[in-house]
């Protein structure tokens, strides 16, 4: 067994402190990955909040360099630079991980914390530590180019919006229009702009709206304000809406142009209402996305390289979790923290 230093929870909803466990030793088709910077994610602390196994050990957005590889392994050797994302695994037979889209393995995929890992038996825990063990299937070359820093984030939320911003053909002719500017819309906003869509940012304040368009906004709607929404009507082809809290879609299905489609990234607590007719008129759809397979994530890394995208960050040290986990969770942030597990 390898042994390994992080920061976990645990007990529900309980501060992240230092703690050492163990992961496996390498299987032929393993690589050990050196965790450089790992992001931090809502989600992370949805899962500090609500989780069933402790104690929890967050991070899934990793950036960082091989260390050892096992004795299959081909694609990789000791100081190459890769990533890992949030998924480290999946049962490799069933039609979406055929098609390479295992983030909707019919068996569920192997989450790279807060699951039980078939191949040990082990829970899984994240990248809040200083090495990771995972199948190098599910490992990626971080291209040149690409700060390893801003780039942790792109394994969740540039994936998470690059995916469904691809299926739905988003590029030139296309308006489009991203709801939220937090960890997961500015992104969503930089990748729509490099795809040569006009993009559009909806915003709650206007304080954001210059740094929008810097980011790639063609146009800022103020969608707190009803002159400015009503105003949307029939526009958009494609709809991204990244916003984690409770609130209404209907204005942005009406927003929509006819056939247009609005996808949700963003994953509220409680439940969407829905008019029907505000998908009968106009025919339009509304749709979900999650994450991305390995064969869409490494397409997306090359896109961000090629177009010289990373996230928005705020670099900090290990020992500075719990005070970026607390800003997070009252959106003082802009617009994502990394930490910098290097500092430990």
């Amino acid at each position: 067994m390898r042994n390994i230093s992080g920061w976990a929870a645990h007990h529900r909803n309980g501060p992240l402190a230092p703690w050492n466990f163990t992961r496996r030793d390498l299987l032929p088709d393993d690589v050990a990955v050196r965790v450089d910077y790992c992001g931090v994610c809502s989600s992370d602390i949805s899962a500090i909040r609500h989780g069933s196994t402790f104690p929890l050990v967050p991070g899934h957005e990793m950036t960082g360099e091989i260390l050892e590889v096992g004795s299959a392994v081909t694609d990789f050797r000791a100081g190459d630079k890769v990533a890992v994302g949030n998924i480290i695994d999946s049962c490799g037979t069933c039609p979406p991980c055929r098609a390479g889209r295992e983030n909707w393995c019919e068996h569920f995929p192997t989450l790279t914390y807060g699951n039980t890992d078939p191949k040990d038996g082990l829970p899984t825990r994240g990248g809040y530590s200083s090495q990771y063990v995972l199948p190098a299937k599910f490992t990626y070359h971080l291209p040149e180019g690409l700060d390893p820093a801003g780039a942790a984030p792109l394994m969740c939320a540039g994936i998470t919006t690059y995916s469904p911003m691809r299926r739905w053909g988003v590029g030139p002719g296309k308006t489009v229009g991203v709801v939220g500017m937090g960890g997961l819309g500015h992104i969503a906003l930089k990748i729509a702009h490099s795809l040569g869509a006009e993009v559009v940012q909806f915003t709650r304040t206007m304080d954001k709206a210059a740094e929008a368009r810097e980011l790639g906004a063609h146009d800022v709607v103020l969608s707190t304000d009803d002159q400015q929404m009503t105003a949307q009507a029939g526009r958009f082809d494609f709809i991204l809406d990244t916003v984690g809290a409770p609130h209404s879609i209907d204005p942005y299905l009406t927003a929509l142009a006819m056939d247009g489609t609005l996808c949700v990234v963003g994953i509220p607590e409680g439940d969407i209402a829905v008019n029907p007719l505000s998908l009968i008129q106009g025919a339009k759809t509304l749709a979900g996305a999650g994450s991305g397979g390995t064969a869409e994530t490494r397409e997306m890394l090359d896109f961000c390289a090629g177009h010289g995208i990373t996230a928005e960050i705020e670099l900090m040290r290990p020992d500075q979790v719990n005070q970026a986990l607390e800003r997070l969770a009252r959106n003082d942030v802009r617009y994502r923290f990394v930490l910098d597990m290097t500092a430990a």
